[in-house]
């Protein structure tokens, strides 16, 4: 990637969202803040930023958090990607994601939102499918939970044991995807 890349990290606002499944790219977003020693500031995009470069010597990056609910996230990340100049090509998004098990990662380009109701938001207010996704694995709803229901709840016990790890690697793969391109990333991260 060149230039400046956005990584914005999907969630919902407030306390009673902040441990939930559906927030998981929140956290992601918080480590790599944390590795870069930043903290973030509100912006007038409806989102807080924090900037800096991951590593030493490497890319500029913003990190992004939406400051309004999940389903809204596209008019944020928009106007982001507006503000500091960035393309689609440019543009990670880290989220939950459903079809894949707990404590797995996958990296990709463009694609389906899979009833992802964030990445619709993004798609629809960029006019483009075509930007990077990390997607943490949150697994499916046990019997039949309602999907909505399941997202929203927290990890279980033996799932936060492991979420530190998981949050860990998944910010290791942003850094790998925006220090060593996709494919790279992809053959250390796609388990």
């Amino acid at each position: 990637m060149a230039g400046t890349t956005l990584v914005v990290g999907l969630g919902n606002p407030g306390p009673e969202y902040e441990r939930t499944r559906h927030n998981i790219g929140q956290m992601v977003v918080g480590e790599l803040a944390s590795r870069m020693g930043g903290g973030f500031t509100r912006h007038k995009a409806g989102a807080v930023v924090a900037t800096g470069r991951l590593g030493i010597g490497g890319p500029r990056v913003v990190l992004a958090m939406s400051t309004g609910y999940m389903n809204t996230s596209g008019r944020p990340v928009s106007a982001l990607a507006k503000f500091y100049d960035v393309g689609p090509e440019d543009l990670v998004v880290v989220h939950d994601e459903l079809d894949i098990p707990f404590d797995t990662l996958r990296l990709k380009r463009g694609g389906g939102e899979g009833g992802h109701n964030g990445l619709k938001s993004i798609t629809a207010s960029l006019g483009t499918k075509d930007y990077f996704r990390v997607r943490a694995g949150i697994g499916r709803p046990p019997g039949r939970m309602d999907v909505a229901d399941f997202v929203l709840k927290p990890f279980t016990k033996a799932e936060q044991d492991l979420l530190p790890l998981h949050v860990d690697r998944a910010a290791d793969a942003v850094e790998a995807l925006v220090t060593d391109g996709l494919e790279a990333a992809q053959q250390r991260f796609n388990s």
